[in-house]
This record gives C-alpha cells, sequence and structure tokens, in this order.
C-alpha cells in the first residue's frame, strides 16, 4: 500500500507511506513506532477510513474502509491524543454520545455508560464536566466512550503520551488490561518505545516514509529487552533498512482484524 499527496504550495509529489505491507490479526494489541513525520497518522486516517491509498489496499475485516465508510459505524472506536470531550456535556453525556449515533435506547446509554466510566475508576463523576476534571480523568472518559461502542477495533493516537508519567502508566495498564479482557484489536501509534515495550504484543517500527523496518512480537523481545531497546532506537534514528520481518507477503495490501490470518 502507498500513499502521496501533491504539496499545495510547491506542486511536488510527497510520499508519506513508501510500501506497508503486512496483516494483523484479532485480538492483537499493535503498537507502530516511529520518527515524527513517518507516515504513523496518516496510516490510521487511512484505517479510519478518512482518505484513500493511492495504491494498493488496506482492509478491515475483509473491506475498504473508504468505500464501505458507513458500515463500519460503530465497528471501529478512536481514542486520539486531545480527549476531544464536548464541554458542555458531562462526562455520562459525552460517554453516551456514540451510542446515541448509533441508535441506543436512552435508558440502555445511560447503563451502559455509567458502567464504563466506573470501569475507569470515574464511578463518582458521572456528572463532572470536561473543565472540572483533570487531564488523566478526561483522557480515561475517552477511553469509556470508545469501549462503550464495543467496537471491535480500536485505532490509538498517541493518546498518552501528553500526560504526566504516573498517570501516563496508570492509563496504559488500565488499556492494556482492558483490551485484552475485552478481545480487542488494537492498534496505536506512539512516539515513545517503552509504551510499545510496555503494553503491545507486537511492535512495528516505520521508517520514513512509511515502510516496516522492523515487525516483532513482544515474545521475543523478552528474551533481551535491552538489546532489543537499543536495536530499535538504532533502527529509528537512521532510518535502516528493513532487517527484521515476520509473517509472509500478503500482495502488497495491509489486512486489520482479519480472523484467517
Amino acid at each position: 500500500m502507498q500513499k502521496s499527496y501533491v504539496h499545495t504550495e510547491s506542486g511536488n509529489n510527497v510520499v508519506a507511506i513508501g510500501h506497508l505491507e503486512f496483516e494483523i490479526a484479532q485480538g492483537e494489541l499493535v503498537a507502530i513506532a516511529g520518527r515524527t513525520g513517518c507516515g504513523k497518522s496518516t496510516f490510521l486516517n487511512l484505517l479510519l477510513g478518512l482518505d484513500r491509498p493511492s495504491a494498493g489496499h488496506i482492509l478491515v475485516d475483509g473491506r475498504k474502509p473508504y468505500e464501505d465508510f458507513f458500515w463500519f459505524r460503530g465497528k471501529i472506536a478512536a481514542i486520539f491524543q486531545q480527549d476531544r470531550l464536548l464541554p458542555w456535556r458531562t462526562a455520562i453525556d459525552n460517554v453516551e454520545l456514540g451510542l446515541a449515533i448509533l441508535g441506543h435506547p436512552a435508558a440502555e446509554r445511560k447503563e451502559i455508560a455509567a458502567s464504563w466510566l466506573a470501569r475507569m475508576g470515574l464511578g463518582d463523576y458521572l456528572g463532572a464536566y470536561p473543565h472540572e476534571m483533570s487531564g488523566g480523568m478526561r483522557q480515561r472518559v475517552a477511553m469509556a466512550r470508545a469501549y462503550a461502542v464495543d467496537p471491535e477495533i480500536l485505532v490509538v493516537d498517541e493518546a498518552f503520551g501528553h500526560l504526566d508519567e504516573v498517570t501516563a502508566r496508570a492509563l496504559r495498564k488500565t488499556f492494556g488490561d482492558v483490551t485484552r479482557g475485552e478481545r480487542k484489536t488494537a492498534v496505536m501509534v506512539t512516539h515513545q518505545l517503552e509504551e510499545a515495550f510496555e503494553i503491545a504484543d507486537r511492535i512495528l517500527v516505520f521508517g520514513q516514509p512509511a515502510t516496516v523496518l522492523v515487525d516483532v512480537m513482544a515474545s521475543e523481545l523478552e528474551s533481551d529487552p535491552r538489546h532489543w531497546r537499543s536495536y530499535i532506537h538504532e533502527v529509528i534514528e537512521n532510518n535502516i533498512a528493513p532487517i527484521v520481518r515476520r509473517g509472509q507477503s500478503n500482495g502488497g495490501n495491509c489486512a486489520v482484524g482479519s480472523s484467517t490470518l
């Protein structure tokens, strides 16, 4: 899969994704790491159906997000770096929003939203407005909002990087535990390798423009974590050619959430 743009001022062709070819299995928690500007967020936009590849395909459960956008309503949920809460809505009202869009009855929405806020440790803050909560609390509301619609796939874009380390570590643990407990597929973009090591089942390292330089399972990292940390830092810093890969070719496409991998 490839993605390029025409620069609005210069008119030059800008390659954001050089060549991506990988699959993500149903139930995997995958972290994507790489330097700023390597195409991580562009990939997430393609996964969310907000853009389409210039060449090749991205498939989610065998469908193309950019062609079947409305079919994916409720099947994919996103957690962003900014919590994106509506300031005029309380915590429970913000969590209910996706459920309301999907047509759930009011009583059911409130029950689901209250349950998820309680699981996020915010059972006593259902009626709190965003300005009355800390950054970590607001991000927990955003997480509850994503989980509440019972998505098959979670897309996470730098969701914890702006928080202090104590809060971020707590939220990462909650995210990892809940995502695995609910058996969700998750694709997480991060600039912080420690975050990837801490949460993910598998780490992809993107080069610039986006290609997969490293594709390694967490179980492999455990054998020699110091070596892997040093190696991946070197890969990102030097943007070196692919060395560590796993899996087989899937024809130049990206596939997410397939149960047949």
